[in-house]
């Protein structure tokens, strides 16, 4: 019953994504800016989850998710006052916001502890309809063996618990069969994506290319230790990207995977380079509204775009072409690569040598036909037009600023735009 209903889900979410691939996004509504991925002291996180949405609205946010893994902000929960993971530091920029009426403390055997309120409990204090969101999420933290499989879920209603599997592929597949389940049974709207492939070393291509129902993964992750980069027994996330956008759309038949940026913010006092700092990455969601449904609506027809600092003003997909307009910063200039696949591009791959006795999967080696940039445009209206053979274009604007907070140092400011599907016959 379960495998029939998520077949049934995976046809639905293949017509809503079939209606949106080609409508300009400046006809659908506004651009909203939000962040998926996000910890507070609910799981690993530093701060309390006031602070951080606080944080998150305060700097020009639309939609945030705290997605604390495997646990949703709900029920009982006391951590140490002095000695979670934020201190006494947090605790006391915590009393400091939002006073001693609002912090909750208790005092036991000599120690100190303080509740983490709810998610129901302090969204009234920042939701703002038109203007701010909260979207309940989790990071659904599975593992085959010891490699970490993540996955965050937004707009959840329950927690889902970790699925095992046989193998990495039948792990992620049996937990994206867990929350589309849950969106069936309860009707409530809600995705899940998939995180960052490299972190562990975890993921590889040939493990998420053939994952039935699952429609997003990130392209880029501000973690420090996610390696986005790869390293010479590795492919990058974007280089995984291109694999499985190539082979989903060429040979297996399947629907495109959209790519999102996220901060999975960890770290928020002090200024410490190495740690996962907010504002890092983000995506901009071209929706009707402000609300969960627009904006998963938008998200489900490719109708947004990934950014670490880049700007857009429009997108447009036609039948012809690929064009976009740039929201130009002064004294910054803009690179735009258009990145794709042609029709009769060599489909043979073999294992990628590995030096060392690397013990972790690695993406094997594809021909420099998949993922080629195609063409690469200067200035802030860049377009690319079709030549009648791309399976799918898609687009990286790289700008000429260092990005302040970064992932690694030397990174420019870019955007991803979600590929243009142009067909396989």
């Amino acid at each position: 019953m379960k495998d029939a209903r998520v077949l049934l889900f995976g046809a639905i979410l293949a017509v809503v994504l079939l209606s949106g691939l080609n409508v300009p996004a400046e006809e659908k509504g506004q651009w909203l800016k939000g962040n998926l991925h996000t910890h507070s002291l609910w799981s690993d996180g530093n701060d309390y989850p006031e602070m951080i949405v606080d944080w998150y609205k305060e700097h020009g946010y639309n939609f945030l998710a705290l997605s604390d893994h495997n646990v949703l902000l709900s029920g009982q929960r006391w951590t140490g006052a002095n000695t979670n993971r934020g201190g006494s530091v947090a605790l006391e920029r915590y009393v400091a916001k939002f006073g001693t009426n609002w912090v909750e403390l208790k005092t036991e055997a000599g120690k100190t502890a303080v509740r983490l309120k709810t998610l129901a409990e302090f969204r009234g204090k920042f939701e703002e309809p038109g203007k701010f969101l909260l979207v309940p999420g989790e990071e659904i933290s599975a593992q085959y063996k010891v490699l970490p499989i993540h996955m965050c879920v937004s707009n959840i209603r329950d927690v889902v618990l970790p699925q095992t599997g046989g193998s990495r592929a039948e792990v992620l597949q049996n937990n994206v069969n867990a929350v589309l389940e849950q969106r069936m049974v309860t009707g409530q709207p809600m995705i899940p994506h998939i995180n960052h492939p490299n972190f562990g070393w975890a993921l590889t291509a040939e493990d998420i290319m053939g994952v039935k129902g699952e429609r997003f993964m990130e392209i880029w992750n501000g973690h420090p230790v996610v390696h986005n980069y790869g390293d010479k027994d590795h492919a990058s996330v974007e280089r995984i990207y291109d694999i499985v956008l190539t082979k989903r759309l060429a040979e297996l038949g399947m629907e495109p995977i959209w790519c999102t940026a996220v901060d999975d913010a960890h770290h928020y006092l002090g200024t410490v380079e190495k740690e996962s700092r907010p504002g890092r990455g983000w995506i901009m969601v071209h929706a009707e509204k402000l609300t969960p449904e627009s904006i998963i609506a938008a998200m489900e027809a490719g109708d947004f775009y990934a950014s670490s600092g880049v700007k857009l003003k429009e997108i447009r997909r036609e039948k012809d072409k690929l064009a976009i307009e740039i929201e130009p910063e002064e004294g910054v200039t803009y690179t735009t690569q258009f990145i794709g696949t042609r029709k009769g591009y060599d489909t043979k791959s073999e294992p990628l040598p590995l030096k060392g006795g690397n013990p972790f999967p690695t993406t094997r080696k594809y021909s420099d036909e998949i993922g080629m940039v195609l063409a690469e445009v200067k200035g802030t209206s860049p377009c690319y037009n079709l030549k009648g053979d791309e399976i799918y274009v898609r687009a990286k604007v790289i700008s000429s600023k260092l990005k302040e907070n970064y992932y690694q140092k030397g990174d420019l400011e870019t955007a991803w735009v979600q590929p243009l599907v142009t067909g396989v016959k």
